[in-house]
């Protein structure tokens, strides 16, 4: 396949890249938390040049900025379009795809159409308008229209702008709804640009799949039919992909012909530290403490950094723990400069007020001393919530230099033009091969050498990646998992497009095969009316607020400072339960805030500022009730299921952890109600006569499941996390350690009777951890229950289930995998260092049982017999 990345051999590291990591690992204490190096070779460009059809004016601006050509990627996708061909271009980060799209979209504007561009963040819209206007091409009038432009400049854009950059919100919420006053843009409408797309996933991609076919809709009311280009750096089946999203035939174009640096790319795991977690378990070092110590290293050396971590706060930890530490550093040069008034490090300090003599005689009196360096002032951090102009003062100072590291969310992730960057910290698996070669690709832009380090969160899946290189180098991108017939996201969008523009039976195709039942159950609902004509919104709310299409649906829950009032922010329903319940820690803009009080039926969450030094984590309880298999097949002695479920989740306590240890510091009580969600799931069963060699003489079949009654109240056994479980997971390093721990594993445990609730619990734990490495999802998207006897099935099962009404295609893929899925998980717990489970492999932090009752070598028993013949 064109999109993977290969296992080279170590003589094609850069002396560069090479050098950092060594010196990264002078300090003898770091020298065993790297696992594993991977050299990722450079690549030439090949030949470049213009189309034929190409304005002489585009080709003269694109000269004078160093563009010689379109490599053969570019110039095919471009032909394509030019040719009336809808197209997606899947190759590499930084291979040039924004000239793909740029070339033909400026030629149409040129002969009188209009292009849409649309892109998941508002970062890379801003950076793509910026590369516009450097084009100084006055027939070019590009703007963005999203949540920052201000209300006085919307009309203009509607008006006049003939290259509108938006996002799929904006699109959903204001463009589509109010069509009627973009009429002469829909007109002239020649080319949708959809940059990003392998973002596009889950029921956020099912969303936007069906805004785009509603965008098909409404320019064919005005006498429009555009060409679809999407841009991907990464996409399996890229065809498929498209169609699903567009709902139109798509070529593909995968073979990437532009120039790239060489990558050292480093798999790094934090040690383990003298804290214990639950059951005395061992705790390692945080991902994001080792990110800060390595990211100041960085910054002193002068190296240009990214910093990916996986939340807001987590963004802000790291900048603020990383300017700790660059103080000192600041401290300790400030006494004994060792670099020179040249070094980049070096700048002036501004006269104390009332000062000015003293500042000079002290300058007089040491001519030769370089002056202090503001190492601390070169980092920062950068994510969704600052607003929009503090967002741009950021993206220029990294591109210009000022700032040398900068800890973020994945809202840098896309495209943003940062380059001259030589390195990038990865702080926890970012959920998939997909997104991790993306953020790794932020780095050795313009052809340089770049350093990559993947650093190992403490749960099963980043543990198992860093001790199993295989998974992740030589491997394909993950294919783009979404679903837009799920009738949960597909029925407000269709009430939407009624509200639009009536639906008429011609209009049932672009919407697929699930439409007109969809329409049937809302005419039935009362929400759509049904005429000879075809289906109307009769209704004067609006439509587009039936579907969330970033959240979980309900009505928002507004965050609120108790002492003066102030609005902090808003989160969806489903998520106030595990984000804004009572004594939850809650960050808005590097402000922590403690939550006195969460009101569901007011939709309001009282919160007072603090500065604790913990996180919380939300714990659940969860039922579930099979609807129906709707695929089933065996599975060794036993029978593996797809099909439908109810899921009742009630979170019931939260967890303490210090920030930069992890350490556990005690679990707090909640009393919340519980919540129900139709959903899809996977699941295995396996039937007594299997089981017998794992019971004790004399142990009754459901003593398991009666001890974990027990334990859990009335609830059933194993009961586990909300969407997001995650889970845990260590394995060692492939070869003797891991084959050792393998052996001792299986056979010392091989003679005793396994508690089977407590294997199958620990099974479902570290199952959820491992699933994203074989579906595109994040763990926090799946959760799971297990028990050793479950009413509907009579037998010991272990269900994984899509956290999202409706599903969202996750559970699927894990039918589809399930024997690579199931045998990674029995090898990431056979594998961990831990003597009896920790939460690198079969703790969960969010397991309302407390992690109770696990069993560690049952469970690698208990895979055994379900993976054997």
């Amino acid at each position: 396949m064109p999109n993977w990345k290969p296992v080279t051999p170590t003589s094609s590291s850069s002396a560069r890249t090479g050098d950092l990591l060594t010196r990264l690992l002078a300090v003898p204490a770091r020298r065993g938390r790297v696992t594993h190096v991977e050299h990722v070779p450079a690549r030439h460009a090949g030949e470049a040049r213009w189309p034929d059809w190409a304005p002489d004016l585009l080709v003269a601006r694109l000269s004078l900025q160093g563009v010689e050509g379109l490599w053969e990627h570019q110039l095919h996708a471009a032909e394509l379009v030019k040719r009336g061909q809808n197209v997606i271009i899947a190759t590499g980060t930084a291979s040039g795809k924004s000239l793909a799209y740029v070339v033909p979209a400026v030629t149409e504007i040129f002969s009188g159409g209009t292009v849409l561009y649309l892109t998941p963040t508002k970062a890379l819209a801003a950076d793509q308008l910026r590369a516009l206007r450097r084009l100084r091409l006055t027939q070019v009038r590009a703007a963005t229209y999203d949540g920052d432009t201000p209300p006085e400049e919307r009309r203009w854009v509607r008006q006049n702008a003939n290259y509108v950059l938006t996002n799929p919100d904006m699109l959903h919420r204001s463009i589509l709804p109010r069509h009627a006053s973009w009429s002469s843009f829909w007109r002239r409408l020649r080319l949708v640009v959809v940059d990003e797309c392998h973002g596009y996933r889950g029921v956020f991609g099912s969303h936007v799949a069906q805004i785009l076919r509603r965008l098909r809709r409404v320019s064919a009311k005005y006498g429009a039919s555009p060409v679809f280009l999407l841009a991907s750096a990464t996409a399996s089946d890229p065809a498929a992909a498209g169609m699903r999203l567009t709902g139109l035939e798509m070529a593909e174009v995968t073979t990437d012909a532009s120039p790239r640096g060489s990558t050292t790319f480093a798999l790094w795991e934090p040690p383990l530290t003298d804290l214990r977690g639950e059951s005395g378990a061992p705790v390692r070092r945080t991902a994001t403490a080792e990110a800060a110590d390595l990211l100041a290293d960085l910054v002193i050396e002068d190296v240009r950094t990214l910093a990916f971590v996986r939340s807001r706060r987590a963004a802000e930890a790291v900048a603020l723990s990383a300017r700790h530490t660059l103080e000192e550093v600041e401290a300790l040069v400030n006494d004994d400069p060792p670099y020179g008034e040249d070094h980049p490090w070096a700048s002036p300090l501004p006269d104390e007020p009332g000062e000015p003599a003293e500042a000079e005689e002290a300058e007089a009196a040491a001519p030769a001393v370089a002056r202090r360096v503001r190492l601390a002032d070169r980092v920062a951090a950068y994510r969704a919530g600052y607003l929009a102009d503090d967002r741009r003062v950021l993206e220029k100072a990294l591109r210009s230099g000022e700032l040398t590291g900068l800890a973020t969310t994945n809202a840098l992730e896309l495209g943003v033009d940062v380059s001259g960057l030589d390195a990038v910290l990865i702080a926890g698996w970012p959920g998939t091969r997909a997104s991790l070669w993306q953020q790794a690709g932020r780095a050795g832009r313009d052809g340089q050498d770049a350093l990559a380090v993947l650093i190992a969160r403490d749960d099963p899946l980043d543990t198992y990646i860093v001790h199993h290189p295989e998974a992740v180098f030589g491997r394909p991108v993950e294919a783009i998992v979404l679903d837009p017939d799920n009738p949960y996201v597909l029925a407000p969008h269709l009430c939407a497009a009624a509200a639009e523009i009536p639906l008429g039976e011609q209009d049932l195709e672009i919407f697929g095969p699930s439409a007109r039942d969809a329409l049937d159950d809302l005419v039935n609902q009362g929400l759509l009316r049904r005429r000879p004509a075809g289906w109307f919104w009769t209704s004067r709310d609006n439509a587009a607020d039936l579907a969330d299409i970033r959240g979980s649906g309900g009505a928002p829950v507004q965050v609120v400072e108790a002492s003066t009032g102030r609005l902090l922010g808003t989160v969806d329903e489903p998520s106030s339960h595990t984000m804004v319940h009572p004594g939850a820690v809650y960050l808005h803009q590097s402000e922590t805030f403690v939550v006195d009080l969460l009101d569901l039926d007011a939709g309001v969450a009282l919160v007072t500022a603090a500065e604790p030094d913990y996180a919380t984590f939300a714990r659940d309880v969860t039922d579930i009730r099979v609807i129906e298999s709707l695929r089933s097949r065996d599975l060794g002695p036993g029978t593996l299921h797809f099909g439908s479920v109810e899921v009742t989740r009630q979170v019931v306590s939260y967890l303490k952890r210090r920030t930069q240890t992890g350490e556990v510091l005690g679990e707090e009580p909640l009393d919340l109600p519980p919540r129900t969600l139709c959903t899809r799931a996977v699941w295995w069963t396996l039937p007594d006569p299997a089981l017998a060699g794992l019971r004790g003489e004399g142990r009754p079949a459901n003593a398991g499941e009666a001890e974990r009654t027990a334990d859990a109240g009335s609830r059933s056994a194993g009961r586990t996390k909300d969407p997001g479980s995650g889970s845990a997971g260590r394995s060692a390093n492939p070869g003797s350690r891991s084959a050792g721990r393998l052996a001792d594993a299986g056979g010392s445990a091989a003679g005793r009777a396994v508690d089977l609730g407590g294997a199958a619990h620990a099974a479902e734990h570290a199952a959820i951890g491992l699933l994203p490495l074989f579906a595109t999802c994040d763990r926090w998207d799946i959760g799971g229950v297990s028990t050793e006897l479950h009413p509907d099935t009579g037998l010991l099962t272990v269900f994984v289930y899509d956290g999202h009404d409706g599903g969202a295609g996750f559970a699927e893929r894990g039918y589809a995998r399930a024997s690579d899925w199931l045998t990674a998980t029995r090898e990431a717990i056979a594998s961990c260092e831990c003597d009896r489970g920790c939460p690198s492999c079969i703790q969960s932090p969010k397991c309302g049982n407390g992690n109770e009752p696990l069993d560690k070598a049952g469970a690698i028993r208990l895979l055994d017999v379900l993976l054997g013949p």
